[in-house]
């Protein structure tokens, strides 16, 4: 596929999206964009609106300290890990959210189809977490998964579901990185592949 003009990547996000521990062509934004370009579409590099720590309302301040373009040909949102890790209630951030989802969306030019979400990933099962309520985790992000896929899916934006693979690797030392916490390039990769996918199917159907 090819297109006339490079394509606009915005990806927003915490320490997930800036890829903590690995070096910065190995977090998902530009293995994703790596993966577009090899199925022939022309993709710039991604402009990324994330630091690690990251709530959903310090995301949403970030964006408005950053001098970003008005409009992107497609937007990545991964947020809420630390909302969950700060103890705060699924209600509040399914509010703060929604709002950054709508922002995600003016941010595609009003296309919910060029917004993709990606589930918060389970740090409970990493060896950093391992002297703490790993079911509790569990539970609380499958919580705020849950609000995130049905706020995503009512506005009509695609959601990618992550959390399964960081359960099913994060027992694999390659599959992290140095701290025991964040993931390695190689688990990122995964998520790559599967955003890639998606980006490509949505812009082959348009």
């Amino acid at each position: 596929m090819a297109t006339q003009q490079p394509l606009t990547y915005l990806a927003l996000g915490d320490s997930y999206t800036v890829g903590e521990q690995v070096k910065v062509f190995e977090n998902f934004p530009y293995l994703t964009t790596d993966l577009l370009r090899r199925k022939q579409m022309q993709v710039m590099a991604p402009d990324i609106v994330a630091v690690t720590g990251w709530t959903t309302d310090e995301l949403a301040a970030g964006i408005q300290q950053r001098a970003l373009l008005h409009q992107y040909d497609f937007v990545t949102l991964l947020i809420g890990v630390n909302n969950q890790y700060r103890g705060r209630s699924v209600a509040e951030y399914k509010k703060e959210y929604e709002d950054l989802l709508q922002q995600a969306i003016r941010f595609a030019n009003g296309n919910s189809k060029r917004v993709f979400v990606l589930s918060i990933p389970d740090w409970g099962v990493t060896p950093y977490a391992k002297e703490r309520d790993q079911v509790q985790i569990a539970t609380e992000i499958d919580a705020y998964n849950t609000a995130k896929q049905a706020i995503t899916e009512a506005h009509g934006a695609h959601y990618l579901d992550i959390t399964a693979s960081t359960r099913a690797n994060a027992a694999t030392e390659s599959f992290m990185a140095a701290d025991g916490l964040h993931p390695s390039a190689n688990e990122y990769k995964i998520w790559a592949d599967a955003l890639a996918r998606q980006i490509f199917e949505q812009f082959t159907s348009e």
